[in-house]
């Protein structure tokens, strides 16, 4: 399997490169140069198997050659016969006749992040000690993503990490899964502004060429190909048991960085049989916009109570235009280089005819949203976090508006544990959320991070001066 970047230019590479590189050299985005397909027999062969038999026969086509069919199943077995604290991994829990919650969050963590990020790890592992090199990661997160990478390297050798969050604008919960890991090679850096900064600053990184002449970096957001690749699996194993290939799933997914949703749609290039993605969003709708309306314009971030989704560029976004658009890297370049530099674009009507077959935009605002949480304790004793809710609340309006056919059953994802936000479910439905046993005195832990300036050259020089091995580490 070969990967190719969105920009066109940068060399090709296998799953092995691609993994470890995250974004390409030419500030683009890895993703297979073919999408792999699976018969209606080989879909259905899958039917009542374990969650990691599913994930190895899903993933094979991807590693291609970089892993033995042995390898794969043993890393697969090793990720999801022990992390997970659910022997279903991601299990899923009816609401109504029509309305179902894919639980993702039995992870260490509690968020979805988890099942690709564990599995990511031992990737970086095994690639790692072949070539016997190290590797810096730098990463952004709005919120689940840093706990669940630093989980899943903290520790190992060969690499060191540095993650950054928006200061005061990720959950309390969310903040100490990360602070309070005390591991020499991980790095919490919280800076000033949003999501937003924190993403394009890693951007940059990635770009600048005085960092990679002395850094060997690589990336655990949702831009580095392996975790997306991870995240189609639970699309397979949901759509199984509601009888795939020979029955229609439709998906709401919470959507941020769009790189959940995006997995979703590489499951259905495959051959899954999927009705619709709903992409559900909150106030900060540009992706919603995008898809209705093609204003791809990016607005100021309002704070919500889904900090996870407060964004306005969605990284992953740029996959979808790219194959969308006909994979015309030069068209596409030229399309973000329009978007980088008025923050706005509109999106071809081929790009907007190919997004309507598949996709559907749904904005729910901070009472919805409310409501949602209300319905799911009220009607069946559930309690959701509210980014699951914006995703339930999607599925509903959905249902409403007749775009959904009330024979296909509705999979929304539930990214995360409700008490990780336990001050919004609390408001919401009156009861507050305790976090489970196996996250231990998250609270009695003390926390450590360095507060930075919100501009990208503090960044840089803080990470070039802690990187184990950097040129600046040493001499300091």
């Amino acid at each position: 399997m070969e990967y190719i970047s969105t920009r066109g230019s940068a060399p090709a590479l296998d799953f092995e490169g691609a993994t470890l590189a995250g974004l390409a050299s030419d500030g683009g985005l890895y993703l297979p140069r073919d999408w792999p397909k699976f018969t209606e027999a080989q879909i259905r062969n899958l039917r009542g198997a374990e969650y990691s038999v599913v994930a190895s026969e899903v993933m094979k086509p991807f590693v291609g050659d970089a892993l033995t069919e042995a390898e794969l199943a043993e890393i697969c077995d090793q990720v999801y016969g022990g992390s997970f604290s659910h022997s279903g991994v991601t299990p899923l829990v009816q609401l109504d006749a029509q309305n179902w919650l894919l639980e993702l969050f039995h992870g260490p963590t509690l968020a979805f992040k988890d099942v690709a990020l564990q599995m990511l790890g031992r990737l970086f592992e095994t690639f790692l000690e072949r070539r016997d090199q190290r590797l810096t990661i730098v990463g952004a997160t709005s919120g689940d993503t840093g706990s669940a990478a630093i989980r899943a390297v903290a520790g190992l050798d060969r690499v060191e990490i540095f993650m950054l969050h928006p200061e005061g604008k990720v959950s309390d919960v969310q903040r100490r899964q990360m602070t309070t890991v005390r591991s020499p090679n991980v790095h919490n850096i919280a800076i000033e502004g949003s999501f937003d900064d924190a993403q394009s600053h890693v951007k940059r990184m990635f770009a600048d060429a005085d960092v990679n002449q002395t850094l060997n970096l690589g990336a655990v957001n949702s831009i580095n190909w392996a975790r997306l690749m991870a995240q189609v699996v639970y699309y397979f194993y949901a759509a199984l048991q509601f009888g795939a290939p020979d029955r229609k799933v439709a998906f709401s997914v919470p959507t941020g960085n769009f790189g959940d949703v995006f997995a979703g749609y590489v499951a259905a290039k495959m051959g899954l049989p999927i009705e619709k993605l709903v992409v559900a969003t909150n106030v900060n709708d540009i992706l919603q916009r995008a898809l209705t309306t093609g204003d791809y314009s990016a607005r100021g971030v309002t704070p919500t109570i889904t900090p996870s989704m407060d964004i306005q560029v969605s990284s992953n976004f740029e996959r979808l235009l790219f194959d969308l658009g006909g994979r015309d890297g030069a068209a596409l370049t030229e399309q973000m280089r329009s978007f980088d530099a008025a923050q706005s674009m509109q999106l071809t009507d081929v790009q907007r005819g190919g997004a309507r077959d598949l996709f559907l935009g749904v904005r729910a605002d901070q009472e919805q949203t409310a409501r949602a949480m209300q319905g799911a304790y009220q009607s069946c004793g559930q309690i959701i976090d509210p980014h699951t809710a914006v995703g339930l609340s999607a599925a509903h309006d959905a249902i409403k508006e007749g775009a959904i056919d009330p024979l296909v059953p509705v999979v929304t994802l539930a990214t995360a544990h409700a008490a990780k936000f336990p001050d919004a479910v609390e408001r919401a439905v009156g009861v507050r959320p305790g976090l489970p046993a196996r996250v231990g005195d998250l609270f009695g832990r003390e926390e450590h991070f360095s507060p930075l300036a919100g501009d990208y050259e503090a960044t840089r020089d803080f990470v070039l001066q802690h990187a184990a091995g950097s040129a600046a580490s040493s001499s300091s």
